[in-house]
């Protein structure tokens, strides 16, 4: 995938969303009391506009060196990573590691550094742009007791995009515009804006991104369990069921108090963050649950011989679906584009329709995934009617290269688009 087309998979909501949570990490009190004095030991408090500014952008941009550069390892090494998750092996470590994050920010431990690793990196940099920059690209391990988890969760996304098929732009840009975010803070004081007073409500962020955490977990955990997945999934009443129990935990007190309180108060926090991310999972559920139509799901060589010989006795057009759980793109191509209204009609009525889910591979489905040049997700391919199957079943028993389709869709792509294309295929 070039680069371009990565951008193009990459909504700006995903940027917007690094973005704030780099905003977020600036209000937990491992980072908030300290951005005047760091503005200060860097030298951008008492001189010109232009001098702070610059200081600041050496700053900004020390961090924005370390996590890009972490984004661009995690992009390198995450090829393989939707592969894994679909294996307990590897998700149940993941999960674990997200819910012990997730404790953190509860407060039940710290994440610290030693002291000693402590102490020299408090040492490193000083005032000027070098040393601003080197203040800079230390200040995300300084500050790891808040920032960690949830720069944990940003890579776990990069490596995700990296098994879709996204480029190295696509991890190293996501950090950057996250660096970004968390340099705002540090541009405003700077240029001398004020600090709201520090308090409670930085435990209310810290809060924020516990629920989250938890939420992650479960979604990393859903490939592993379909049935956590259509947990109350419903297309007339599951939607207001998780916004009720959202707001019901919200309300009742999974961010504003606290786990340091009084008995009383510690079991309303931990059933409001209970009824909180459970709302979110029912809410995650129906918006990604589609309806299985007239799909055929497949999980061997042989189901998927038996169901292309049924397309090619009816002489009907194939499209081959393959997804998986984890895969945000294949779960946009099955919710918005094919359960479209003016899609699904088309899909229903003239082609034979099969999915093959790789959530969990199998030696088959991996043969499967390279007989049709589809070793990252999404892969959707659409075949025209006169390609006779059945004369290429020891080629797709072997996994060497099937026929050409028609088309082959290897990202997200909207139904407006989508509908002339197939329209051709006969």
């Amino acid at each position: 995938m070039s680069p371009t087309d990565a951008f193009d998979a990459a909504t700006l909501s995903t940027y917007a969303w690094a973005f704030g949570q780099g905003v977020l990490v600036d209000l937990t009190p491992c980072v908030y009391p300290l951005i005047p004095i760091t503005v200060a030991v860097f030298g951008a408090k008492g001189v010109s506009r232009g001098r702070a500014l610059f200081l600041a952008s050496a700053y900004v941009l020390g961090m924005a060196t370390l996590y890009t550069t972490l984004g661009i390892v995690v992009a390198l090494s995450g090829g393989q990573f939707g592969a894994w998750l679909g294996e307990p092996v590897v998700v149940l470590p993941i999960v674990a590691v997200l819910l012990a994050l997730a404790a953190s920010m509860f407060g039940a431990f710290e994440l610290q550094l030693p002291a000693s690793v402590q102490t020299r990196l408090n040492a490193v940099g000083g005032t000027g742009p070098v040393g601003a920059f080197l203040m800079g690209l230390v200040s995300g391990f300084i500050s790891a007791p808040c920032t960690g988890p949830v720069l944990l969760s940003l890579l776990a996304v990069i490596a995700k995009g990296a098994a879709e098929g996204d480029s190295l732009a696509y991890g190293a840009s996501l950090l950057f515009t996250y660096a970004l975010g968390m340099g705002t803070l540090f541009f405003a004081v700077a240029l001398g804006a004020s600090l709201f007073r520090p308090g409670r409500w930085m435990e209310y962020v810290k809060s924020v991104f516990g629920v989250a955490l938890l939420v992650m977990s479960l979604w990393f955990l859903a490939p592993l369990s379909p049935e956590l997945r259509r947990f109350l999934a419903d297309p007339t009443w599951g939607v207001w069921l998780g916004a009720a129990l959202t707001l019901i935990g919200l309300f009742a007190g999974a961010i504003h108090l606290s786990f340091y309180g009084e008995p009383l108060e510690k079991a309303r926090k931990g059933v409001a963050v209970t009824a909180t991310v459970l709302g979110i999972q029912v809410l995650i559920n129906n918006t990604v649950y589609v309806p299985s139509g007239s799909w055929k799901e497949v999980h061997t060589i042989a189901e998927l011989e038996e169901a292309l010989t049924r397309a090619q006795d009816r002489n009907l057009p194939v499209v081959i679906d393959f997804g998986a759980t984890w895969c945000a793109p294949c779960l946009e191509m099955e919710k918005l584009t094919f359960h479209h209204e003016e899609i699904e009609p088309v899909l229903e009525s003239r082609f034979e329709l099969i999915k093959i889910d790789v959530t969990q591979e199998t030696p088959e489905k991996q043969t499967i995934k390279r007989a049709f040049a589809s070793e990252t997700l999404p892969s959707v391919l659409v075949f025209p009617s006169q390609v006779r199957f059945t004369e290429h079943f020891d080629e797709l028993r072997s996994g060497t290269a099937m026929p050409e389709p028609a088309h082959h869709f290897h990202k997200y792509t909207p139904a407006d688009q989508f509908g002339p294309l197939i329209a051709q295929v006969q």
